[in-house]
């Protein structure tokens, strides 16, 4: 089969779905790799380095879309298609796609992949299982993200994190409080106790309080009925606003003594909860921070404005989007390792597409196969009926 990937054209995205690493590995399982010019540029990964192990580099993208068997990507097609995305009309019934794809979402695009024959599966939903975890992308990222989240809080605080000791003086710790222990919770979590602030933790979820704690945080404890905290895929779940207004009022206090707040409390296909509200930022301490991981998803803080920094009550409020594009090389890396493995578990022992639509991996991450709509999860999204395929095992 005919692999190719493409440039990445959506506005601040600067990954790309595979790096020269593993094209000889590809090449080797029986199948041919096109790069479109350029697609690795702004990862740090030239042209030269993918004809090295093997690759064609194209410079004409509609020529290299249209001649692929397999297309691998970091945003599929409708991802800021007005910006320059892939275009979807390029694309042609019998092709395979894996990308995130934002399905639960963006149900309109995944609707027209189906209408025109072509099979794709979307990172966002693999699911958290053991044997999946060398596929997990969403994983992967999230992880990057809760490691850079904390370093641009560092950059933001006029204060040190460690505790120091000097000829002065001694300087006091920096306090940073994570909301979400989530994989990218737990990344920030280790990265800020790593440069020696006093962490805190809080997730609805209280059965993560080893985790928290397995990372040198201390778990915050708050009273809150516990019950279907989360689904069967490791996510936590939607709950009513009256859970989210206890909440609130709980974690207030430890708000307000916080020198920075990392929230990264985000449910996939939904609406990020509110859990910082205008009056808690007002009580914080001036030059404060919040980091909201989850501003592409609405924020965790109620004056979160995504993609932009700005100062409310006297606290720095930053909106980060697409933070794992900040560190495009080794998030590259990680990503063509997540799909890399995809791919390989949906391929036989000669290269050849082998779907076993009952296998759970399979059936949960194909989203369209055979120009119908597939995904449970997304056929909900759209408003259909139960439908497509068999049941996974």
């Amino acid at each position: 089969m005919v692999i190719a990937v493409p440039r990445e054209n959506c506005p601040g995205e600067c990954r790309v779905a595979l790096v020269p690493s593993f094209v000889e590995t590809l090449i080797g399982s029986g199948h041919a790799v096109t790069i479109e010019k350029g697609a690795g540029l702004a990862s740090g990964y030239p042209d030269e380095q993918y004809i090295e192990k093997g690759a064609r580099v194209i410079a004409d993208r509609r020529e290299l879309v249209q001649a692929a068997d397999v297309l691998f990507l970091v945003t599929g097609p409708g991802a800021g298609r007005e910006d320059g995305g892939l275009d979807i009309n390029w694309l042609h019934a019998g092709q395979l796609l894996i990308g995130f794809l934002n399905p639960l979402v963006a149900v309109e695009t995944v609707k027209e992949l189906a209408g025109l024959g072509v099979t794709a599966l979307a990172l966002e939903l693999i699911p958290r299982i053991s044997r999946a975890q060398s596929m997990d992308a969403l994983s992967s990222m999230t992880n990057l993200a809760g490691y850079k989240a904390v370093v641009l809080a560092a950059d933001a605080l006029p204060k040190i994190f460690p505790l120091m000791m000097t000829a002065a003086g001694s300087l006091a710790p920096a306090r940073v409080f994570v909301i979400g222990a989530g994989v990218a919770g737990l990344q920030a979590c280790a990265t800020a106790k790593r440069m020696g602030a006093l962490v805190k933790a809080y997730d609805v979820r209280p059965e993560v309080r080893e985790q928290v704690e397995s990372v040198g945080a201390a778990f915050v404890e708050i009273d809150l009925p516990a019950d279907e905290t989360q689904d069967g895929n490791g996510y936590a779940t939607t709950r009513d606003e009256t859970f989210y207004a206890r909440q609130r009022e709980e974690m207030a206090r430890v708000v307000a003594e916080s020198d920075v707040v990392i929230a990264t409390a985000g449910i996939p296909g939904k609406r990020a909860p509110t859990l910082i509200t205008e009056d808690m930022v007002h009580a914080m301490k001036p030059r404060s921070v919040i980091v909201d991981v989850v501003a592409e998803m609405g924020g965790n803080c109620a004056l979160t404005q995504p993609g932009k920094t700005i100062v409310v009550h006297g606290v720095t409020i930053m909106g980060p989007v697409n933070l794992p594009s900040t560190l495009a090389f080794h998030a590259s890396q990680l990503l063509a390792r997540n799909i890399t493995s995809l791919f390989d578990y949906l391929t036989d022992d000669d290269g050849l597409l082998n779907l076993n639509l009952t296998d759970q991996i399979t059936g949960e991450t194909l989203v369209c196969h055979q120009g119908e709509l597939v995904s449970p999860r997304v056929r909900q999204a759209a408003g259909l009926g139960p439908g497509g395929l068999p049941r996974a095992n």
